[in-house]
């Protein structure tokens, strides 16, 4: 895969991540990326890695496909991951003298998935802590409110808020998560809409969400009969960012040797950017 040139972020963009906690980056992964992307999701889609987690809704319509660290196991997900523009683009919003590969993900609502994606914020579910943790998910289709796009409670990154992982419906591959006492459960934000800066953007294809790991964001059903929603979300850590055995976080992201508070640089979280 051809390596193409990191586009340099606008200062405007870089400090409404600071204050907002997310971005749109328009036009940000071109047609050749996108095109081993679309190949390697369906490949995971008819022969899923060791690490997926779906299901089927009990209104029997649509289906949802997940599946993280496909990149350890096909070379179209690893090429992306490493050598896409995206590790340049993360050391520009940490400004880092390193950035490492944390993890990637997949995230497929077929037509008339309904089943929403609850409000949530990432990093509790993580092995990992810092400030420098960052996610970008690229869109495969035109997203919309009416086909799942992103949504994202602007600011909710300061909050300084550790919500307790829950499990996202009744997919295989996650089990419950262990409770962590310093955490605390997440606020019924859909119930209480307007009490919330909740923003959102449309997305077509090469677009991308771009959310710090405090976010809260959380999603619709795909209640569209003709049009998937296909997103695909890489994470990456900078300087600040180490290991921690704190309990609650997703035991298929753990590392076998890793202790707490040391380095992530590893062969599962290698250093993609210095």
């Amino acid at each position: 895969m051809t390596r193409h040139s990191i586009a340099t972020i606008p200062a405007s963009q870089l400090e409404a991540y600071q204050h907002d906690g997310v971005v749109v980056l328009r036009d940000a992964i071109d047609a050749e990326w996108l095109a081993s992307l679309e190949v390697a999701i369906e490949r995971d889609i008819q022969h899923p890695g060791p690490f997926y987690h779906g299901y089927t809704p009990e209104n029997g319509h649509g289906k949802f496909h997940g599946n993280v660290r496909l990149w350890e196991h096909d070379a179209a997900f690893r090429d992306y991951c490493l050598y896409s523009p995206l590790p340049g683009l993360a050391q520009q919003f940490f400004a880092s003298t390193k950035v490492n590969l944390l993890y990637d993900q997949l995230f497929v609502k077929e037509p008339e998935t309904l089943n929403r994606t609850r409000w949530h914020n990432d990093q509790p579910y993580w092995p990992i802590r810092g400030w420098q943790v960052i996610s970008f998910w690229v869109a495969l289709d035109p997203i919309t409110i009416e086909n799942g796009a992103l949504e994202f409670v602007r600011g909710s990154h300061l909050w300084n808020r550790w919500f307790q992982p829950e499990r996202f419906g009744e997919t295989s591959g996650h089990g419950d998560y262990e409770r962590n006492p310093d955490y605390e459960p997440m606020p019924d934000i859909e119930a209480a809409r307007g009490d919330y800066d909740i923003v959102s953007w449309d997305l077509a294809p090469g677009d991308v969400y771009v959310f710090h790991g405090l976010t809260v964001h959380g999603a619709g059903g795909n209640q569209r009969h003709d049009v998937r929603r296909r997103g695909y979300t890489v994470r990456y850590t900078g300087d600040d960012v180490v290991y921690d055995t704190r309990p609650g976080s997703n035991a298929n992201l753990h590392h076998p040797t890793l202790t707490h508070g040391e380095a992530l640089d590893s062969d599962q979280y290698p250093v993609v950017k210095t």
